[in-house]
Parts: structure tokens; C-alpha cells; sequence
């Protein structure tokens, strides 16, 4: 009862078809592209543009020292 069959599906489609049209949908495809197309625009230009050279790295892999340990025991806080 819960699973809807291939007829199912198609027969809501040919509905929403003949409620809508294909123009009213094309233009509602359209419109949401746009709006991704728009979206993904205003998330690079909210990104800083750094080249990946600038960007800063550790104090201790700037001074080229590499810091070496063991742990011997794990608390738990």
C-alpha cells in the first residue's frame, strides 16, 4: 500500500501535464536554473579569493621543525 508502481507515477504525470502544460513547466524548469545558475554565483563571490600559495600554513611547518611524541597513555575527560 505504501509503494507506488509504475503506472502510478505515470498516470500522475499525464495529470499533472493536462493541469499544467508543457509551456507552464518549461517555463518553471527554466526558472529554477536560473535561480541554481544565480545561487552558485552569490557562493563564489562570498568565497575568498586566495590562491592556495597565500594561504597560511602551522607556525611549527613554517619554521620547517617537525614536532615528534609518542602518547604512552589516553585519558578520557
Amino acid at each position: 500500500m505504501g509503494s507506488f508502481s509504475i503506472w502510478h507515477w505515470l498516470i500522475v504525470l499525464v495529470i499533472v501535464l493536462v493541469v499544467f502544460g508543457t509551456k507552464k513547466l518549461r517555463n518553471v524548469g527554466s526558472d529554477l536554473g536560473g535561480a541554481v545558475k544565480s545561487f552558485k554565483e552569490a557562493v563564489k563571490e562570498g568565497e575568498p579569493a586566495q590562491p592556495a600559495q597565500q594561504i597560511q600554513q602551522p607556525a611549527a611547518q613554517q619554521d620547517g621543525q617537525t614536532i615528534e611524541g609518542e602518547v604512552k597513555n589516553k585519558t578520557v575527560s
